[in-house]
């Protein structure tokens, strides 16, 4: 199946451009007629869709503290102590209907403006994925004010940095996020109001306002109110007006604000409702809790809201039973029949329905693993496999609500094994590549395209990008290579950004003149037009045999085996091969060392060396079953016990820098 077409010249040191096989001539820009805006797909569907439920969400209802006894290592010596765990109950989802949420949308803007805001001012929205981030932004829509987002994991410098950079007005936050910014609030030089949701104890306001006294601190309702009480015309922004500044962290140092203008959002909008509208039905429903300082989740929603779709929000903590109190968790109650997520989310899932399988009955774990089987098969020849959905995996699915039959994963590459154990086990699931810079618009892999030979790539190209491979010498990547073309990924189009926000350097190294964005990424043309990514440029390691790693394909795998919570891997040049940070799953360490007959908590397994090595072996196996090459195994690895992201590489080699050289060290000798 042909997927995409050349078209215009061949120049040397690229491939032909290629055009999604949809939009061959002329490239789509938007969803329908006169929907040009976000402003405009919002009354589009406040106009057609009026008394239906657009947003759920839930209240806390209460606060539940739970004393558990766990153990630490100190000074070498296990003591126990008792800690604290916060658990929330939560309401039934109550909804707002499209009118309702337009009406509380009008009365944002007119506050705003009553604020000071306009179109030459800008707003941050610092807050978590709910209801109100979506109101809030929409409410600037009406009056022409961008917003540019931030998010608590930028930490407390970048924060500052981007809203300093951004000039920013006022902020929309939450009362948890309002200790960070009592920190950092004064050297927001332009800061003149902060907005919050959510309950705070008055003393602590009371301290905000003393360290602040010139900022106006006022709650969402009363910003609501006094846009009731100030009502304005709505002041709809053009096209190519600025809808907002999202901020990248990147390995290394400063956040890039990427420049979002309303058409690039739409465009995006448009070529989802292409690839994405053939496999919805009228009562899908989406939970969303991705979060919106992200391109995905802000892309998803958006093209949600357009498509009139009715959207649920939950949050991290409160998405499944276990993490909430006399009631179900945000799933359970919500009922999706679309779940978005990146891969560490799918990859948590994948892990969670093998523990418990693994811990069955050794007849129930036979039924499954043949079943599995047995659904791929038959999957390939597109046979209908509804008798083993019904018998076998029909408890699966109602982990999720029972109604859930597709899921979106982005933001990163998934494991191929993961891929496919979801899709079989679980439901349809629809894999993408795409970049903050390109507003979440690149390729699809919907499940027409899915076949054993097809697991893993990236899918075929949106009707709203062009897309062609430019020549990476220095890796050997080349448009001239056999039997396919290979190159870095360039790509144009409506979704495409205009660069990055009072960065002109930067701007002028990953954008050219005619409208291309470098993406930093290696791909190849298949023989039908699709794309594969095979390597990351930005992170492409050389080691000291003078091949090159990816780095980031390799947290990909790594990242799937079963005792991983989360990873980093860290290459040295001088190096033969790879080393790797580990956070595991406590609960599955401490099942691993209770077969293993080992004691102790979790701090100090994660010190055993026995421990160590059956994780690293395990690993290592994945990596085998990804046929890397032994370039590309790891070499040793590190067990911490302390939470960290890999928002920030620099950071977390440094932190680990004398262990890597005694890693090192002690593999030279062996």
């Amino acid at each position: 199946m042909t997927t995409s077409v050349p078209i215009g010249p061949k120049i040397d040191g690229e491939t032909q451009i290629r055009r999604s096989v949809l939009s061959p001539n002329k490239l789509i820009t938007v969803p329908s007629e006169g929907v040009n805006t976000l402003y405009d797909v919002f009354q589009y569907r406040v106009r057609t869709s009026k008394t239906k439920n657009a947003f759920g969400f839930r209240k806390i209802i209460k606060i539940i503290e739970e004393e558990k006894e766990v153990t630490k290592i100190v000074g070498g010596e296990p003591i126990k102590e008792k800690k604290t765990w916060k658990y929330f109950q939560m309401s039934s989802y109550e909804y707002l209907t499209f009118s309702q949420a337009n009406e509380i949308v009008k009365n944002i803007g007119a506050g705003l403006v009553k604020l000071g805001l306009n179109k030459n001012t800008k707003l941050a929205l610092y807050t978590f994925t709910n209801i109100n981030w979506m109101l809030v932004s929409y409410g600037c829509y009406t009056q022409s004010i961008t917003f540019m987002t931030a998010y608590d994991t930028l930490g407390e410098d970048n924060i500052i940095f981007s809203m300093n950079e951004t000039e920013i007005k006022a902020i929309f936050t939450n009362s948890s996020l309002l200790p960070t910014l009592k920190k950092v609030a004064s050297s927001i030089y332009t800061l003149e109001h902060v907005i919050y949701d959510g309950d705070i104890e008055e003393s602590d306001l009371n301290e905000f306002r003393i360290a602040h006294p010139k900022i106006n601190l006022i709650t969402l309702e009363e910003l609501k109110q006094l846009g009731k009480e100030n009502p304005l015309e709505d002041n709809p922004p053009k096209p190519q007006d600025l809808c907002c500044i999202m901020y990248t962290s990147g390995s290394t140092g400063r956040p890039k604000g990427v420049i979002i203008t309303h058409a690039n959002v739409v465009a995006s909008i448009a070529g989802a409702k292409v690839k994405l509208g053939p496999f919805l039905v009228p009562d899908d429903t989406y939970l969303a809790y991705l979060p919106f300082a992200h391109i995905l989740g802000f892309v998803i929603e958006n093209c949600f809201i357009y498509l009139g779709m009715t959207i649920g929000y939950g949050t991290f903590k409160t998405l499944s039973n276990a993490s909430v109190r006399n009631c179900s968790g945000d799933i359970q109650e919500f009922k999706p029949s679309i779940f978005g997520g990146v891969p560490a989310v799918f990859e948590a899932i994948k892990k969670d329905i093998l523990t418990k399988i693994n811990a069955s009955s050794v007849p129930n774990q036979k039924m499954f693993y043949g079943a599995l089987s047995a659904k791929k098969f038959l999957k390939n020849y597109r046979l209908p496999t509804g008798i083993l959905d019904m018998v076998v995996f029909k408890k699966i699915k109602q982990q999720f609500g029972g109604r859930l039959r597709l899921l979106l994963a982005g933001g990163a590459p998934l494991f191929n094994e993961t891929h496919e154990f979801l899709s079989t086990a679980l439901c349809a699931m629809i894999t993408g590549y795409a970049l903050t810079e390109t507003c979440s618009s690149g390729t699809m892999l919907p499940p027409p395209e899915i076949r054993s030979d097809t697991w893993g790539i990236a899918g075929s190209l949106f009707p709203t990008i062009e897309m062609k491979l430019v020549d990476a010498p220095e890796a050997g990547y080349l448009s001239s290579n056999k039997p396919n073309p290979q190159g870095e990924i360039w790509i144009r189009g409506g979704p495409v950004s205009q660069g990055y926000y009072e960065n002109e350097q930067l701007t002028k190294e990953a954008f050219t003149e005619d409208g291309w964005f470098k993406t930093g990424d290696i791909g190849e043309f298949l023989k039908s037009g699709s794309l594969s990514i095979i390597d990351r440029k930005k992170n492409l390691v050389k080691m000291a045999h003078g091949e090159y790693i990816a780095i980031e394909k390799l947290e990909s795998v790594y990242g799937s085996t079963l005792f991983v919570g989360n990873l980093c891997v860290l290459a040295d040049s001088l190096q033969t091969r790879p080393v790797a940070v580990i956070l595991p799953v406590e609960v599955r360490i401490l099942d691993l060392a209770k077969d293993m007959g080992i004691k102790g908590g979790f701090e100090e397994l994660c010190k055993n060396a026995e421990i160590k090595k059956a994780i690293l072996t395990a690993c290592n196996e994945q990596g085998k079953r990804a046929n890397f090459k032994p370039v590309e195994f790891l070499a040793d690895i590190i067990l911490c016990s302390d939470e960290w992201t890999t928002e920030n590489r620099i950071e977390i080699k440094k932190k680990y820098e004398e262990q890597i050289k005694l890693l090192y060290a002690a593999n030279t000798h062996k």
